[in-house]
């Protein structure tokens, strides 16, 4: 039996892969792969290596979860080197710790490769910091699929009050409701927010508002994007490098 590599792919940029993960992927024998993980990255894989594409998109996936981990580990009975390219990291919304627990269950040695997430990169190659000192000095990151008053929410939406830093991945189809639910417990409706769409590439685009207009200011922007809420997003006045 081989060894199956959960390997964070990054936000975009190739060159934000770790090293480590080139190495495997140089190593591998099939690949395993997302939507998000950039395509240029299998270019590093070696002649005969295999690709498998399990890509997941709003209402459109090509296998459900559980058949993903069964791809996983059937490939991991066939080959000695197997990689699992994920978008940003295998444990930030990666479903990692399910494909791990899979795979722990049927005896198959896997390992964990960080990635550079894209809660923390994209705002970056926006000009965005999560903290700054006198601004900000934390940030929580929350998935953006899960719909505000949802009935049984694991998310306590309460508990946002008083963030100096909120990161929503994947909530682009949520906006209208995240920005409703934020003003509805105390955010402020001109408190400063911005979308960031295809971070890191070359496609990258920004919008910045507030949380009362950032609705009408984002519309047509393609995913995938995340949300940045808190006072870092005026700081792009200073910080934007990567525009430029």
């Amino acid at each position: 039996m081989g060894k199956v590599y959960l390997t964070g792919a990054g936000p975009g940029d190739i060159e934000l892969l770790t090293l480590k993960a080139y190495r495997v992927i140089k190593e591998a024998d099939v690949i395993i792969y997302d939507r998000l993980a950039n395509p240029d990255i299998l270019e590093i894989a070696k002649d005969g290596c295999e690709f498998v594409y399990v890509g997941k998109e709003d209402g459109r996936h090509t296998l459900p979860q559980d058949e993903i981990n069964e791809v996983i580990y059937q490939n991991a009975l066939k080959h000695k080197v197997v990689v699992r390219l994920k978008g940003g990291d295998p444990f930030v919304f990666g479903r990692g710790a399910e494909e791990g627990s899979y795979l722990k269950q049927r005896d198959i040695a896997f390992e964990i490769i960080p990635g550079i997430t894209s809660a923390i990169s994209v705002p970056a190659y926006a000009g965005i910091p999560v903290t700054s000192r006198g601004v900000a000095v934390s940030f929580r990151v929350v998935t953006g699929h899960e719909t505000p008053n949802k009935e049984n929410s694991q998310i306590n939406w309460n508990s946002f009050k008083n963030d100096d830093t909120i990161v929503f991945l994947m909530g682009l189809h949520n906006l209208k409701k995240i920005s409703s639910k934020l003003i509805e417990i105390g955010k402020p409706k001109n408190h400063p927010c911005a979308v960031i769409s295809r971070g890191t590439t070359k496609e990258q685009k920004v919008v910045i508002g507030t949380l009362d207009d950032i609705v009408q200011k984002a519309q047509g922007i393609p995913t995938p994007a995340l949300i940045v809420v808190g006072k870092v997003v005026e700081l792009r006045n200073e910080l934007d490098w990567f525009s430029k």
